[in-house]
């Protein structure tokens, strides 16, 4: 579903991502780990086509992302940002909806609405529905900018999600209900890519993981191949513990004692 071809992006002399090449197949979670500064955010840019690569391609499907219109990529991807500030007030199921405007062209129509209702319901915000967005919480804005962007390819079931950390501003709770749903949404047959600081939240939801490094691959491998105290020594500068964890296919990653 996504192959990056050697991409490379710089800003003057500075390469914030250098020479990355990857797969992510239909049906595959990819969790992105890397300390600030590795490059993460700007990499996800370039997957979504919101920059381009100076060098090297990024494609959707076979087809390079340069070549989709954007009404056409408003259908076959879609995309959760960190940040999603709103001044206008919104009521929680209008502001649903708006991951269905690519869908219509004046209207929504019936199969819209049941989209949103469907959504809803799974993202958990059905009781929100009727409230003014500006007046929830943190950890709710967050899960309806999710509802909406979800709703967006709901309809499209080999399309591509990217979700830039996703937990953000979520209590634990609803860290593993978002994550449980990325993973459903991936089993269903979409390609999901994800920022995460997590490592042990992408160990077990994820099929690949992607670890960066100023803007350069460390690793990548499903859980078992890149999880481990060298990879994560040279991703994050720490020293750190793994544990085996009883009914998860994936070692427990505890930081070593930082001595000051």
């Amino acid at each position: 579903m996504i192959q990056v071809e050697n991409i490379t992006y710089q800003i003057g002399k500075k390469e914030l991502v250098k020479a990355l090449s990857f797969e992510v197949k239909s049906g595959e979670l990819l969790a992105i780990l890397g300390a600030n500064g590795a490059g993460k955010s700007t990499l996800m840019k370039l997957l979504c086509r919101e920059i381009s690569p100076d060098f090297g391609d990024v494609k959707l499907g076979g087809i390079s992302l340069k070549k989709y219109t954007l009404p056409q990529l408003a259908k076959q991807r879609a995309v959760l940002s960190q940040q999603n500030t709103i001044s206008i007030s919104f009521i929680v199921n209008e502001l649903v909806m708006m991951g269905r405007y690519p869908h219509f062209e004046h209207q929504p129509g019936p199969k819209d609405y049941e989209i949103v209702k469907q959504v809803m319901e799974e993202t958990g915000i059905t009781h929100l529905s009727a409230r003014d967005y500006n007046t929830l919480s943190g950890g709710e804005q967050q899960r309806v900018q999710f509802s909406r962007v979800l709703a967006q390819i709901y309809d499209c079931p080999d399309a591509c999600l990217f979700l830039d950390e996703p937990t953000n501003g979520l209590d634990l709770l609803y860290q593993q209900q978002v994550m449980e749903l990325a993973r459903k949404l991936a089993d269903r047959g979409y390609c999901v890519i994800c920022i995460l600081h997590d490592i042990n939240f992408a160990s077990r939801f994820a099929d690949q993981i992607l670890m960066l490094k100023n803007g350069r691959k460390v690793a990548i491998g499903t859980p078992l191949e890149v999880i481990n105290c060298e990879n994560i020594h040279e991703t994050f500068s720490i020293n750190v513990k793994l544990m085996a964890c009883e009914g998860y296919n994936c070692p427990l990653v505890i930081p070593a004692t930082i001595q000051t």
